[in-house]
């Protein structure tokens, strides 16, 4: 062979060697080794805090008499400005030469915690916000007397347990939570009947007994939390009054009766979970005036009768909750409708059923599909095993474990690194072969 041909194959095939060890190169520049998240890169739950805000510096300091009065009660403050921003316990306000405190959260604290009267009577012409977090302490006798300008009082997992009528002499609250603390007594308006400025009302997970108030003082009520409690008795028609309330929950007591019609009238209601009671009757056609309506939960009641269509026409709907009831007939949805809801359930009705020709079987429903006569043909499918969190699951092949959104992490062929390498090493091959005929025919 011409000697020139050969040191041309053998110059073609070194460049094929660089080209592949090049594609190599290229793979592992281009697909780098994700780094491992930083651990103070999640997000820390945030812990309640005072509702108002302090400002964040200020020349003046502490009113002596209430630095005297937090030091007394055991908080580790500052000598020289316990109001600083980075302090989510005390917030003040920006008045010279003293500041304020107009805000006090007390967290975690020791039971033998001792909030005296004299204490908080240096802090009563200030303080607006008082916060327990975790602290099971006895609640002080005469708090209500010496804290007149409080509007707004919160006890989650705290004071033991408080009484009615002691709830009921902060007569200036705006903003009233018990989460997690029994309270006594005999009737919720009992706590209520004398706050004619509250906006927010949560007493929840109290033990509390008696009936839904049928008289409400403070019409300008926009949140309303009874859950988790033992309230009997219906929901009253007179909670029309509340006309700006937005948000409504009653689950997990044992209320009973209807739904009154005059829920219609709350025109600025967002939130109603009314699940886990007894309540019966079917769905009032006032609710279809509930033009705000974004999330309605009657689920783990004994609703009956058919579900109502114009809950399709409800444009801000997006969780429509209907499990275990007693309704019946065919499901008046389509499937752009149960698309566009975030979350929605009917199982558990066993009376219930899907037009087939409308719903897809790939909607899992927790019904069987209609017969003929409107009637299921086949037991509802069992669901016990399932783990998500609504009935509405598409099989759109979003299943087929794509790693899309997995940090680079999938694999999708073979790897530029593994390819590059193999033709290499077929080049290198090759090339002994090509070298070895090339001398036995020289030779």
């Amino acid at each position: 062979m011409d000697p020139k041909t050969t040191i041309s194959l053998l110059f073609l095939l070194l460049l094929l060697l660089l080209s592949s060890i090049h594609v190599t190169s290229t793979a592992i520049h281009d697909h780098p080794i994700p780094p491992s998240p930083s651990p103070t890169s999640s997000p820390r739950a945030r812990e309640p805090g005072p509702i108002t805000s302090s400002p964040s510096s200020s020349s003046s300091t502490l009113d002596p008499r209430q630095l005297t009065a937090l030091q007394s009660i055991g908080l580790p403050v500052s000598h020289r400005d316990p109001c600083s921003s980075s302090n989510s316990t005390v917030t003040c306000d920006a008045s010279s030469p003293f500041r304020h405190v107009t805000s006090l959260l007390l967290a975690n604290c020791s039971p033998d915690l001792d909030l005296s009267p004299t204490a908080l009577r240096s802090l009563s012409s200030s303080l607006h916000s008082l916060s327990f977090l975790n602290c099971p302490i006895t609640p002080p006798k005469h708090l209500p007397f010496l804290l007149p300008l409080l509007s707004s009082f919160s006890s989650a997992g705290s004071l033991r347990r408080v009484s009615g009528v002691w709830l009921a002499r902060l007569r200036n609250l705006t903003f009233l939570s018990v989460v997690g603390v029994p309270v006594v007594a005999t009737q919720p308006i009992v706590i209520v009947s004398q706050m004619r400025n509250l906006t927010s009302l949560t007493i929840s997970n109290a033990n509390l007994s008696g009936l839904v108030p049928h008289h409400w003082h403070s019409l300008g009520l926009t949140h309303i939390d009874f859950s988790s409690n033992h309230l009997t008795g219906p929901i009253p028609s007179s909670i029309s009054a509340l006309g700006s309330l937005e948000s409504i929950n009653l689950c997990s007591n044992k209320l009973s009766g209807v739904v009154p019609d005059s829920i219609g009238d709350l025109a600025s209601l967002k939130n109603a979970t009314l699940s886990n009671n007894s309540l019966s009757g079917q769905i009032p056609t006032s609710v279809s005036e509930l033009s705000e309506l974004v999330h309605l939960d009657l689920s783990f009641n004994q609703f009956n009768g058919s579900i109502p269509k114009f809950l399709s026409e409800m444009k801000r709907l997006k969780v429509l909750n209907l499990e275990n009831n007693n309704f019946q007939g065919v499901v008046p949805f389509n499937a752009s409708f149960i698309a566009r809801l975030q979350v929605f359930k009917v199982g558990g009705n066993s009376n219930l059923c899907y037009n087939h020709t409308l719903l897809s079987s790939k909607l899992k429903l927790g019904i069987a599909p209609c017969d003929r006569h409107g009637h299921p043909v086949s037991p509802p499918p069992d669901l016990s095993t399932r783990s998500d969190s609504s009935d509405y699951s598409e099989d759109d092949g979003n299943d087929r474990g794509d790693d899309s959104g997995n940090g680079g992490q999938g694999h999708h062929g073979p790897s530029k690194l593994v390819l590059g390498v193999a033709i290499g090493l077929s080049c290198l091959v090759f090339l002994v072969l090509f070298l070895v005929c090339l001398s036995k025919v020289c030779g």
